[in-house]
């Protein structure tokens, strides 16, 4: 479907990629992992089209259609979010102009058997059958669906984007990436600014859609839950695994393990041939074992072992200076922008030694609280820090705050202060930054430097209170684990605002969630907590059931003096409703089955170069793909039909 063919890029003299090769396969769900700094996102700008290679190529069918989602973006404030969403809809909106257009051209003529209005007739037909087939009548109710899968309320669509931070306006940039159902989604960190409940949602999107997947992320759980092959970049290569980021792991050592323990048997081999080559290279009874063995070395195929990047993040929180029991109470926090109330009689406590998260949807007051506690905002109610606290901040958007015109030493020396002056190298080099990285301007490097050198800032002081918000964002996997493993053994109080499961799994203790104003005490880990919420909205899901909306007959069952024999036609009818429903059900699976059957057989002749320029194939495929598409609306919409009759039988059972 997209071929990578012997890919290199240079700048300079550093190679970032050299001679590499992949194929992105119809269905493939590709997550793209490596250190920061290896060249994931240079790598989605190639794919697409945003960067030219140095040398080599990438090939793709005609009119094949790529979504990408970078991390940074620039953003169009002349509408509002709904209007924004709109723009993915561009060839829709286009049609209803020309369509609105034809009927007051064809409502002004009445010269109706001409050529002439036969051919506005047609055209109109034409227009209005493409507007049909693109979705005309419904895309209105999905982008409200979209927005609102991603956090988004209802008051919101009207708003103006220039109201929005940076992170809602990823989310309205995902939302119409979404909505285009291109081919190929490129998405870069697609999670950084989403909280847990939108993240879920996305993972649900992604493992429906019917097209490809490459996306760049350091959230484990969200890998593994929407991916089934790793490209990991390392060195300028790439290593290709069938498999989801965890499995990727294991198998890349094992593969290791089992490289090395080849190449150091074949070393000895090798070694032992050469000490008699050089020991009876001269004796000419021996003359045809040498030559043969001399043979014997020039053709054999070397094992290599797979370079491999270990180079990594070293961090270890200073001692924490002691503190009281108590380390940050608050009663009755109210807190308001205006009329906008975000907290309403808020009462918590952090005890020393505690590692506490805060979670919950964007926007209901997570970092406005995280500030109060640093007394960075006015409010209403009383917040008290303990005796002795310190205070280490990391802010969401600390790495931007960094002066771009600065250099990495300098950035860092300019708040060093007493002896850790002497020491500021061996503290950047524990963090990477080695050697004449520490040269580099502020504005060259990637989110994840950037991230990194903002941590270098926060080990400077010793503090008893680590307060991180979204600390993770842009680090890799390895990082994000040391940072993890630093936290753990820090013995001072550590309070997180993240969204990053995997991250929190093991590290916290407590959960506070944010929700309606509120914010509940949860005790236990982040897994412990979402379970609870599982069963918590099935309860709240099951108690809002009103009877009406299950079936008015049930509601009826003690009223009417011919029940029995109403109750026995009812269940005899929705027993037959039942049974039809579960034959569209296997229909339209038997059909989805074969259509799926075809598009393995096709993508396995794609795969072949040789077919890469067969644009009957690549026709054959779309039509098959949109072919897909409509049964598993089908099936869909009959599978949620049977679910909605089989609970109908069990409350008429009840």
């Amino acid at each position: 479907m997209v071929s990578v063919n012997q890919l290199t890029l240079d700048f300079g003299t550093f190679v970032l990629f050299e001679d590499i090769s992949f194929l992105i396969n119809p269905h493939d769900r590709i997550g793209l992992v490596g250190k920061n700094g290896a060249g994931k996102s240079t790598l989605l700008k190639v794919l697409s089209g945003l960067q030219k290679p140095t040398s080599g190529e990438v090939t793709m069918p005609r009119d094949f259609t790529i979504g990408y989602l970078p991390q940074v973006m620039k953003h169009d404030n002349r509408f509002t979010v709904f209007e924004e969403v709109e723009q993915a809809f561009s060839d829709i909106k286009s049609l209803e102009k020309e369509i609105n257009r034809l009927n007051k051209v064809i409502c002004e003529r009445d010269d109706y058997h001409s050529d002439e209005y036969l051919a506005l007739i047609n055209k109109l037909t034409e227009a209005t059958d493409r507007l049909n087939i693109l979705g005309g009548q419904d895309y209105k109710s999905r982008i409200e669906q979209t927005l609102k899968g991603l956090g988004f309320h209802s008051s919101d669509f009207n708003r103006s984007t220039s109201e929005f931070s940076g992170g809602w306006r990823m989310r309205i940039e995902l939302a119409k990436i979404l909505l285009k159902k291109p081919n190929l989604f490129l998405l870069d960190e697609p999670t950084n600014h989403l909280d847990i409940e939108s993240i879920t949602w996305l993972e649900e999107f992604l493992k429906t859609y019917n097209g490809a997947m490459v996306v760049i992320s350091h959230d484990k759980a969200f890998l593994d839950n929407v991916t089934t092959r790793t490209l990991e970049i390392s060195l300028g290569k790439v290593y290709d695994y069938k498999v989801p980021y965890s499995r990727f792991i294991e198998l890349r050592k094992e593969r290791r393990e089992q490289q090395l323990a080849a190449f150091r048997n074949q070393q000895k081999k090798i070694e032992a041939t050469e000490q008699f080559i050089e020991r009876f290279r001269y004796k000419a009874t021996k003359a045809v074992q040498v030559q043969s063995r001399i043979k014997y070395l020039e053709k054999l195929e070397r094992i290599e072992v797979d370079e491999f990047d270990d180079t990594k993040l070293n961090i270890k929180f200073p001692p924490a200076p002691h503190s009281g029991k108590i380390v940050v109470e608050g009663r009755h926090i109210r807190k308001s922008y205006g009329n906008h109330l975000v907290l309403d009689d808020i009462d918590f406590t952090i005890e020393r030694g505690e590692k506490v998260a805060f979670v919950g949807k964007n926007g209901e007051g997570k970092t406005t609280l995280t500030r109060i506690i640093l007394q960075e905002l006015d409010h209403q109610g009383n917040i008290k820090l303990g005796h002795q606290v310190k205070i280490g901040y990391f802010a969401q958007n600390q790495a931007e705050l960094l002066d771009e015109n600065l250099t990495i030493l300098e950035t860092i020396d300019k708040v060093a202060v007493g002896d850790i002056r002497t020491k500021i190298r061996d503290l950047l080099g524990a963090f990477m930054f080695r050697g004449d990285d520490v040269d580099k301007k502020v504005a060259v490097l990637s989110g994840g430097e950037r991230t990194r050198l903002a941590m270098v800032r926060l080990l400077l002081e010793p503090a008893n209170f680590l307060v991180l918000d979204e600390p993770t964002n842009h680090l890799d996997m390895r990082s994000k684990e040391i940072l993890k493993t630093a936290l753990k053994d820090f013995d001072g109080t550590v309070l997180l605002v993240s969204h990053d499961r995997e991250f929190l799994d093991g590290l916290v203790s407590k959960v506070y969630e944010f929700t309606n104003k509120k914010i509940k005490e949860h005790i236990g880990g982040i897994y412990d907590f979402l379970a609870k919420k599982r069963m918590e909205n099935f309860r709240e899901l099951e108690v809002s059931k009103s009877p009406d909306s299950i079936n008015s007959a049930s509601s009826s069952k003690t009223d009417s003096p011919n029940n029995g024999k109403f109750a026995f036609v009812e269940r005899k009818e929705l027993n037959k409703k039942i049974k039809k429903a579960e034959k569209e059900v296997v229909s339209a699976e038997n059909t989805i089955a074969q259509i799926e059957q075809k598009l393995e057989e096709i993508s396995r002749q794609l795969e072949n170069p040789d077919n890469a320029t067969d644009n009957n194939l690549f026709e054959e495929y779309q039509t098959l793909q949109k072919e897909m598409e409509g049964k598993m609306v089908e099936w869909e919409k009959a599978h949620s039909l049977l679910e909605e009759l089989k609970n109908v039988r069990i409350q008429m059972d009840a």
